[in-house]
């Protein structure tokens, strides 16, 4: 049996208020969280069932006290839905939305629906969630990602199995209900391609000569991955005095068990702790953290850097084994000498303070002190 999800106690504080926005990807176990704060179905309402459907359009709301809405974004007048469903003065409900699509995006002709709602952002399975205190936890993490199904199943083959699964039904029947893409086995060879460019920076004018399309179209269909929450990307952090590059985008999966290669797969389990534990600060605290990397033109990196009003907190690279220090590190360390830096492995055994103040260690020692 899985463990109760870590924002539970925060969306049942903020059902008191408002209405409580859950966005997620698919199967990260959003419903399984709303369905065990009722203990039973009956307040379920899901857009892709048909008859739930037809009860929702008919008005027929549950008789407790509180309502579930999933997929409600599918319908293109959802927000003046919810927006009558909450400014009913005769209102009992308090009403929960969950999506496997940006709910913060996906806003379609009507009357806003802000100052009504609080936004969650729900993600895998991570370290902290876990409780993982040792490196077998890890390394199965790292082998199984942090779905439910696939990591509680507890088998590789059966993670691989799921893994694919879950990549046809995206292409296949996610973004068709939301975006208008006609070539879909070329966006399909996107998705195949995409793993193999973890931890570069992502050059959109590379990808579309491979697959043969325009600039716009393959702009379009990074977008719509990253709505979906199938990717997500990180932007470059520098000013022209640090000669850090502006433009080129890293992009990351939530769902790392497809990255092959141990390196880049690590890397992208460490983006997705730190890009977690960002938008929890953002949705509870109302923080102004955003995840960024930093590359200059020569060449030096630093694979995280998690700013606060343009300023870095945090700087974290990842590395599998035991390694020097990067020079990336190293200077970026130099530049901001209050900033927490980090060098965090997966596989080595080193654990000290350099004379830069950096810190080498384990990567629970980091990801066990996130969320």
């Amino acid at each position: 049996m899985s463990p109760a999800r870590y924002v539970t106690s925060q969306v049942e504080v903020d059902l008191a208020h408002k209405m409580v926005f859950v966005a997620g990807p698919r199967q990260v176990g959003k419903t399984t969280m709303a369905l065990a704060l009722t203990g039973g179905r009956q307040a379920y309402r899901n857009w892709d069932l048909p008859a739930d459907r037809e009860r929702v359009l008919a008005g027929e709301l549950p008789t407790g006290d509180l309502l579930i809405l999933d997929e409600i974004h599918k319908y293109r007048r959802w927000r003046n839905l919810l927006k009558g469903l909450y400014d009913d003065p005769k209102r009992h409900h308090r009403i929960l939305v969950t999506g496997s699509a940006r709910l913060d995006l996906y806003r379609f002709a009507g009357d806003s629906l802000q100052g009504r709602y609080h936004l969650l952002h729900m993600h895998p399975l991570s370290v902290a969630e876990l409780g993982i205190d040792d490196s077998r936890g890890l390394q199965q993490l790292l082998r199984l990602s942090g779905f439910p199904e696939p990591f509680f199943r507890g088998a590789e083959t059966f993670a691989r199995r799921w893994s694919r699964e879950y990549r046809n039904l995206l292409i296949r029947d996610e973004v068709r209900s939301l975006e208008r893409i006609d070539d879909l086995g070329r966006l399909e060879l996107l998705v195949t391609r995409l793993p193999e460019l973890v931890g570069s920076p992502l050059s959109i004018n590379a990808l579309r000569e491979d697959l043969d399309v325009a600039h716009k179209t393959m702009a379009r269909w990074l977008d719509a991955l990253e709505r979906l929450h199938a990717i997500f990307r990180v932007a470059p952090f520098g000013t022209p005095r640090m000669r850090a590059i502006k433009k080129m985008q890293k992009h990351y999966h939530y769902d790392w068990s497809l990255v092959g290669a141990p390196g880049p797969r690590f890397e992208n389990l460490v983006a997705a702790h730190l890009f977690k534990w960002v938008q929890w600060q953002q949705d509870t605290e109302g923080r102004d953290l955003e995840l960024r990397y930093f590359r200059d033109k020569d060449d030096r990196e630093v694979d995280f850097v998690v700013i606060e009003g343009r300023k870095p907190i945090l700087m974290v690279e990842a590395v599998l084994g035991d390694a020097e220090v990067g020079k990336g590190l190293r200077a970026l360390a130099e530049r901001f000498p209050g900033c927490p830096a980090w060098q965090v492995h997966a596989e080595g055994r080193k654990d000290h303070v350099t004379h830069e103040h950096i810190r080498v260690a384990p990567a629970l020692a980091l990801l066990g002190s996130l969320v």
